[in-house]
């Protein structure tokens, strides 16, 4: 990629911001009440015209979770954000509830958001749906340009060692879900906690269409990779932060780069949903025009990746297929989930996903071959595609009851004695 293109985009925003300016301008002013243009059809679609270019060329930061109450034991309490652990590349954040009239603890829950682009906030609805029922903790990842040089590097084997890191900062025991991505580091952190005889290995795992295995099902995505190989990679989608950023310096794989990609893979679907938007306003239906918002402000936010850490996952997960060849190396130590015995394994993917294939995150199941069957569960989905698996009301309604339902057989079998048992038979 070209070294100046960062600056360029940053030239490009500077350049169009007067543009803007004029455009957020005139949408206020045309969608003012008092003005009478605001009542012909003219003026709906000049504003309706005006909010579109305004947020096409609008640079998105960072969303907030926003989540400030949730229901516990039949009555609606408040949830309070607090960062627990923090790490220059990620803060675990615990989304603590004022919840005094539970008889016990509920089960610890660390959902690991995928870093390939998005912030962690993309999983806003799952963690409004486990929080009624789980202590919930998320991954909280930095983007790379906010992250100065002196704060050294971050690469695959790091992010491996920050969730062994959170998992001691829960109790022993807790459970965990690893968004698409982040299932590879999540299932070698397992086993790698297996192999050490960690006492705070998690209880379960739950992997949500992640690319375990890529040769399995190979979507575009992967085909790319494979195809292109490392150096391509290392050529084409590297750049150097700009000053003023406080990562300055640093080599990152940018996040307007992903979202390009992002884009392009359903670029119909992303104009339909614009002209849909320009006829929700012109037509005065605010409702369905502020879903569009709400997705947008989140979809097309996005964060720049260390070029250590997004080198290694392509070489690693989908150019050499490390994992299931038994060959991933975390430093020196091999990364063997054969050695995984006392972690349970749920499964979940989507019939109609587009970036992790069916049998992608199923590999799984085949890959942890001393894990006993009652300790795996398997789920597939229907008409979702890959955001379908971790949002949406089928999330919601099907995927999310699965999984607490797994949580809770995992701790009731644990109280029973029942995993240990099976893991002596084993």
């Amino acid at each position: 990629m070209d070294a100046y293109s960062y600056q360029l985009l940053e030239l490009g925003y500077a350049a169009i911001a007067p543009a803007r300016a004029v455009s957020s301008a005139a949408r206020l002013l045309l969608s003012n009440p008092f003005n009478p243009w605001s009542y012909t059809t003219i003026g709906r679609r000049l504003a309706a015209s005006a909010e579109l270019f305004e947020r096409i060329t609008r640079r998105y930061g960072k969303p907030a979770f926003g989540i400030t109450s949730t229901m516990v034991a039949g009555e609606r309490v408040a949830v309070r954000e607090n960062v627990v652990w923090e790490r220059p590349f990620c803060r675990l954040l615990h989304f603590e509830r004022d919840a005094k009239r539970l008889r016990r603890p509920q089960p610890q829950l660390l959902i690991v958001a995928p870093m390939s682009g998005h912030y962690a906030t993309l999983l806003r609805g799952t963690v409004e749906a486990f929080l009624p029922t789980h202590e919930v903790y998320i991954t909280d990842w930095s983007d790379a340009r906010t992250v100065p040089l002196v704060a050294g590097s971050f690469d695959l084997d790091d992010y491996i060692d920050y969730l062994i890191a959170m998992f001691h900062i829960l109790r022993p025991g807790a459970h965990a879900i690893g968004v698409c991505q982040p299932a590879v580091p999540l299932i070698a952190a397992a086993a790698l906690m297996e192999t050490r005889g960690d006492p705070f290995l998690p209880a379960s795992m739950t992997l949500m269409g992640g690319p375990v295995d890529t040769r399995k099902s190979p979507t575009e995505v992967n085909k790319l990779a494979e195809a292109r190989g490392v150096d391509w990679f290392r050529r084409n989608c590297l750049v150097t932060v700009p000053f003023p950023y406080p990562g300055a310096g640093r080599q990152v794989y940018p996040g307007f780069l992903q979202l390009s990609g992002f884009m392009a893979m359903n670029l119909d679907r992303h104009v339909i949903a614009h002209l849909d938007m320009f006829r929700h306003l012109v037509q005065g239906d605010g409702d369905s025009a502020e879903k569009h918002r709400e997705f947008y402000d989140e979809y097309l936010a996005v964060m720049d990746l260390s070029a250590e850490y997004y080198m290694q996952t392509v070489e690693t997960v989908f150019v050499r297929h490390a994992l299931p060849k038994g060959e991933m190396m975390h430093g020196g130590e091999r990364v063997d989930l054969g050695r995984i015995r006392r972690t349970a394994l749920m499964t979940v993917e989507g019939e109609k996903d587009d970036i992790s294939g069916v049998g992608q995150t199923f590999a799984a199941h085949e890959l942890c071959h001393n894990l006993p069957a009652e300790m795996k569960v398997h789920h597939l989905q229907k008409g979702v595609g890959h955001y379908g698996v971790f949002n949406g009301s089928r999330f919601r309604a099907e995927i999310a009851p699965r999984i607490i339902d797994f949580i809770a057989s995992v701790e009731h079998m644990a109280r029973a004695g029942k995993f240990q048992a099976l893991v002596a038979a084993q």
